[in-house]
Order: C-alpha cells, then sequence, then structure tokens
C-alpha cells in the first residue's frame, strides 16, 4: 500500500509540476513577443473595451494584421513585459504605458498613423443581444393580445420564460401585458432570452483609445482606470 501512495504522490507532483512549467513558458513567450513588437513597431495604444465579442474583435484584429498586432490577457504580464518603472522600462516611457493598463485594456502595436489608428477605433461599433446581467438600455413591454411573431411550438418555453402566454387556434396570445425589462435594470435570464426572441439588441461592444506611445512621444486621450501621476510628454 505504502508502494502505491508514493506513486500516487509522485505522479501528482510530476503533473503540478509540468502544469506549473508549462504556464510559465506560455507567460515567458508571451513576454518576449510583446518586447519584440515594441522594438518592430513604430507605436503602442493602450485601449478598452465594453461588452468584448470575441468574434467581433477577431474580425476587427484580422483588418489590420499587415500593420498592427493586438494583446489581451493579464495585465501584469504586460506591464512585466514593458517594464513598471523608468529602472526597468524596455524603452524610454513606456513604463507609463503600464501604468493605466487596467480592468478591461489590452495593447495595438502598429505602424498605422495615428489619425487612422483613431478614427478606427472612435468609428468602431458592433451591436448584439445582451447578456445576463448586462444593464437594459430601455423599456421593453409587451402588450396584451396575439404574439405572432411565434410559432405554437414555442409557447412552452415562452411559459418558462415567465411570460403568461396561452395558445388560441394555435397563435401565442399574451393574457396580460408583461414588461420583459425595465431601463437601468440588470436583465435576469429570462429578459436576455425573451430579448435575443424579439430581436432586440441592448449590447455595443466598443473600443476606447486610452493612450498612446511612440519614440520621444506620450499620449492620454482621457482618464484611464488608474492614470495617477501620468502625464501626455
Amino acid at each position: 500500500m505504502k508502494q502505491l501512495s508514493d506513486w500516487s504522490d509522485s505522479s501528482e507532483h510530476v503533473t503540478l509540476s509540468k502544469t506549473k512549467k508549462k504556464g510559465r513558458e506560455h507567460k515567458e513567450t508571451i513576454v518576449n513577443s510583446i518586447r519584440q513588437a515594441a522594438e518592430d513597431y513604430s507605436s503602442v495604444y493602450v485601449f478598452s473595451f465594453e461588452n468584448m465579442r470575441n468574434l467581433k474583435f477577431k474580425e476587427f484584429r484580422d483588418q489590420l494584421k499587415s500593420t498592427s498586432r493586438f494583446f489581451l490577457g493579464s495585465n501584469k504580464v504586460m506591464q512585466i513585459s514593458l517594464g513598471r518603472s523608468d529602472s526597468d522600462e524596455i524603452r524610454p516611457d513606456l513604463h507609463k504605458i503600464s501604468k493605466v493598463l487596467h480592468g478591461n485594456a489590452g495593447l495595438c502595436f502598429t505602424n498605422l498613423p495615428k489619425e487612422e489608428v483613431e478614427r478606427l477605433f472612435s468609428e468602431y461599433k458592433e451591436y448584439d443581444f445582451a447578456r445576463t446581467g448586462s444593464i437594459a438600455t430601455e423599456k421593453v413591454e409587451l402588450q396584451e393580445g396575439p404574439l405572432e411573431q411565434f410559432t405554437h411550438e414555442m409557447e412552452p418555453f415562452l411559459r418558462k420564460q415567465g411570460m403568461p402566454v396561452r395558445l388560441n387556434k394555435g397563435v401565442v396570445e399574451l393574457v396580460s401585458d408583461f414588461l420583459v425589462c425595465d431601463e437601468g435594470k440588470p436583465l435576469s435570464p429570462e429578459s436576455a432570452r425573451i430579448l435575443r426572441l424579439l430581436g432586440i439588441k441592448m449590447a455595443t461592444f466598443r473600443l476606447h483609445l486610452i493612450s498612446r506611445w511612440s519614440p520621444g512621444e506620450f499620449e492620454l486621450y482621457g482618464p484611464g482606470p488608474d492614470d495617477s501621476g501620468v502625464e501626455s510628454s
């Protein structure tokens, strides 16, 4: 029994060690990639995002892949890559970029002109269905009566979402007015599902520039998540 226990302990140790090693190697790869990007591209931007949609972001990133490179993930790893103070920064003033890397933020290294980057980010906007917990941007209320946009097969599902419905001669009918969501209130799972069925999109995926760095220049576009002590140069 003791021999089996020793083997089990040893196996667990090896597995954990491999996992830690793999995680460490992954971080080192990211750090090296960011540091190389700082050498390869003429400028770097910190951006924040609202209502991230991975597929939409991938499409945006792919449009710029010939001129730019994006990094999203651990802010701490990105900060370490660039340097968090003037004593360990990899290029002059890059530590100022690290100081505004907080919350939902990412890095964009690019060779595009400043005006082009600003235009692309300011114009970017994608609408999508809101998820559970998102804040409703408007009040949606359904009036008593037939709901002809829904087939009769959907009546049981609608009832499960809390809607007071019944079938009347094969037509889904709302037996009383029903409030789907109220403006300014978080969406419940049921509300989010109903809004999707109604085709109402309340989420907007946006990207916002926080700061820009290029050799000899650092610029803040507005207050970032934590830009205390950071000034444009």
